[in-house]
């Protein structure tokens, strides 16, 4: 084996990797077990034979070769193979080369069991594995295990003839190429699961594929395919995950008697001399083939476009409606979270998935429906999809299955997780009404959980408030036509807006306060928080009145208006907003400081100077029962980073909009709402100004007639329009 060439191609390939816009990750190095190895890969694109080896080699310092169809021997892509390692699969030396190597352990092996590539990912049928490939259907093979058996067999018929049979111990050496017994490594033989999973999976034609059409004439089809595929991976981006698993020992599998009895024969053995035991073996070998297919597709690492294949492939359902398919895979995702799934997930699907149910921001629902419309399995019919069954499930040509039938070749490739599978199923037969159930339960849960457990974490006897005034809370409403989302502001919590809540509901609608993120227990928890918290916190309220009424209006007081405004200004489907107090300029001088603070704060930490730190200032709140009495100056530059996010997007807001203010307000400058309301991109708007000499107008004297007003513009929504919307700026109350 040319080491020198091995080592030259692994330089080319990590210049390629270089080059490429592929992130690999590894998982699980760590139970890459000491001794011989062969590496049981599955086996779906070109790129296994160079990627692998040359991770293996990185990870483990040590050669590490494979085996690699004979039909690629001869030519550029032959030398190539040779080059890094590959034995072709029809070399007359191939099982001796393997067995001598594995058992000196000077390097380790790469085989594919599916013994080629499996381009549709079809492993699975009638719950047996059987590799689909354009000339028919086998069985995997049970090579890697017949290999790791025989290593291990002569392993240790080495070590007993050492001690029992000197003579057939010399005799065997040269046929072995060894030189003496320290040449048998006494460490064991191990087969390795490894998985690779690629996502996004996107054939497209890309540079590799035109250059390549460009300069050979009759460019076979199954290698064009391959270079739209594979060349899309590295050229456009690709994760590739390559995971992994337990190692399996094989020295339990020749513990049978017959097998040991043959081990220590002190007659002469020759590599390809029938044994005795060659029947248990075999039977071995079947075994071992059956626990590492298991692993190996046991691992894969799940993503979005798997579930969405998946629900696609299992609905009974001819005409989907859209939302509920988002809230299918939503559900989905959060099932196969649970630990004791065991399953493996791709780090997208291990953060939080709103964006499916809200403003698909990440582009994975329409990213995945595109690919779908391409290739007919869907037609796009607001607010609905078209399924076509038929292309989803029916046989295409082996080589092009990649680029006609990717949604196919998605969930083929879960299909072995089993457990996933079932719950998937349950989730496609699921009606619309009880996803939506289950969403909201899910979102009211999740907010009651994290609310104790945070509560638990940073309560202070004699500063915390009681825990109902943090609490999340629901109000029913007459029906389910209309829900508000009311959000309270900064150092407060849910009872800030209650009295507000309690108004709204009495008129009919459903109300929930959310509590955002860091408040309702303590400053320390507060200062801990980032903005972009406080606005999944009014998200996830969001979803859960979405998922409760027909139509939702989202409204909130100070921060929480900001926050309701920032929400608004993505999410569509709002029927309209309202905005208290809202702040984008602020008065007090704190704020002004808080940048300076802020980072004077950071440096003393990073130098372990903590007591030079100035991380709260005394508040005095209008509602101390409430309100914090610290105002971390952590979460006053978040306010700041909220404000000043929250700006360019005011005129993305399309939907009707009221915005109120206080004309004396100590801590919101009226020019900031003032500014909002100019800025705000709707022309049905409203612009209020009260005479109170206070920032908090939701509570106290006065504050019946600010909540008339906003209830008069939530009833306005969904009365009959007899004239076309207006801008409204008003400068006094309304009662005045």
């Amino acid at each position: 084996m040319n080491r020198f060439a091995y080592r030259t191609t692994s330089l080319a390939i990590k210049t390629l990797s270089n080059l490429s816009k592929a992130r690999v990750s590894l998982h699980g190095t760590e139970l890459i077990p000491e001794g011989a190895k062969i590496f049981v890969v599955n086996h779906f694109t070109r790129l296994e034979t160079f990627l692998v080896p040359y991770y293996l080699h990185k990870v483990l310092k040590k050669p590490i070769w494979s085996l690699a169809s004979s039909e690629f021997y001869g030519g550029t892509l032959g030398r190539l193979l040779e080059s890094v390692g590959a034995v072709s699969t029809k070399d007359p030396d191939r099982d001796r080369l393997i067995v001598k190597t594995l058992l000196t352990n000077e390097a380790g092996w790469v085989i594919f069991p599916e013994g080629r590539m499996v381009k549709n990912k079809k492993i699975i049928e009638r719950g047996r594995y059987i590799v689909s490939y354009a000339g028919g259907k086998h069985a995997p093979h049970t090579g890697a295990a017949h290999l790791a058996l025989r290593t291990e067999f002569y392993r240790q018929r080495f070590m007993w003839l050492n001690l029992h049979a000197p003579a057939e111990e010399q005799r065997l050496y040269p046929l072995f190429n060894l030189n003496a017994p320290s040449d048998v490594s006494n460490q064991g033989t191990y087969i390795v699961p490894v998985n690779l999973t690629y996502y996004p999976l996107r054939a497209r034609m890309n540079i590799l594929n035109k250059l390549a059409k460009r300069f050979i004439e009759d460019l076979p089809e199954k290698f064009s395919e391959e270079l739209m595929t594979e060349g899309s991976m590295l050229t456009a981006g690709v994760d590739i995950d390559i995971r992994f698993g337990r190692p399996i020992e094989i020295a339990p599998y020749l513990r049978e008697s017959a097998i040991l009895k043959d081990i220590r024969r002190p007659k002469p053995i020759d590599f390809d001399d029938p044994l005795p035991s060659l029947s248990r073996m075999r039977k071995s070998s079947l075994k071992i083939m059956r626990r590492y297919m298991g692993a190996i597709y046991g691992m894969t690492t799940v993503n979005h476009d798997h579930i969405f294949a998946s629900l696609l492939k299992k609905s009974p359902l001819r005409r989907i409606r859209l939302d509920n398919l988002r809230r299918r895979a939503f559900l989905a995702i959060q099932q196969a979270a649970v630990p004791q799934e065991r399953l493996h997930l791709h780090t997208s699907l291990q953060e939080e998935q709103n964006h499916l149910l809200l403003d698909d921001r990440f582009n994975k629902v329409a990213g995945f429906l595109d690919i779908a419309r391409e290739s007919g399995v869907v037609q796009s019919q607001p607010p609905y999809l078209l399924l076509d069954v038929h292309k989803l499930r029916s046989m295409f040509d082996f080589h092009r299955a990649r680029i006609d039938n990717p949604i196919g070749v998605m969930a083929n490739e879960v299909e072995p997780l089993t457990h996933l599978q079932h719950k998937i199923s349950r989730l496609a037969w699921t009606p619309g009404f009880v996803l939506r159930s289950k969403v909201a339960r899910f979102y009211l849960d999740k907010a009651e959980k994290e609310f104790q457990a945070d509560y638990r974490r940073f309560f202070i006897a004699g500063e915390s408030k009681p825990a109902a005034i943090g609490k999340p809370l629901l109000l029913r409403g007459r029906s389910r036509k209309v829900g508000i989302v009311l959000c309270h502001g900064y150092m407060a919590a849910p009872a800030e807006v209650r009295t507000l809540a309690n108004y709204l509901s009495g008129l009919g609608f459903w109300v929930y306060t959310p509590r955002l993120k860091g408040h309702g227990t303590a400053p320390e928890d507060l200062a801990q928080q980032p903005y972009t918290e406080w606005i999944r916190s009014l998200e996830e309220g969001y979803l859960v009145v979405r998922n409760i009424c027909r139509h939702v209006v989202v409204g909130g007081f100070s921060t929480g208006a900001a926050l309701a405004l920032e929400l608004a200004s993505r999410i569509e489907e709002l029927s309209g907003v309202f905005a208290v107090s809202a702040p984008l300029r602020l008065q007090y001088a704190a704020s002004r400081l808080a940048p300076l603070v802020d980072t004077w704060n950071r440096l003393m930490g990073r130098m372990n100077w903590d007591d030079a730190k100035k991380e709260f200032v005394e508040n005095n709140p209008e509602n101390p029962h409430i309100n914090y009495a610290r105002n971390p100056i952590a979460g006053v530059r978040e306010l700041e980073r909220l404000m000043d996010a929250l700006e360019p997007r005011l005129a993305d807001i399309r939907i009707p909009a009221l915005v109120v203010q206080s004309k004396d307000d100590p801590v919101v400058n009226p020019k900031g709402s003032e500014r909002i309301f100019r800025l705000l991109g709707t022309a049905d708007k409203q612009y209020m100004v009260f005479s109170l000499k206070r920032h908090g107008i939701l509570l106290g004297e006065g504050s019946e007639k600010v909540h008339k007003v906003i209830g008069q513009f939530v009833q306005q929504l969904f009365s009959p329009k007899g004239s076309t919307p207006k801008t409204q700026y008003t400068l006094s109350d309304p009662e005045e």
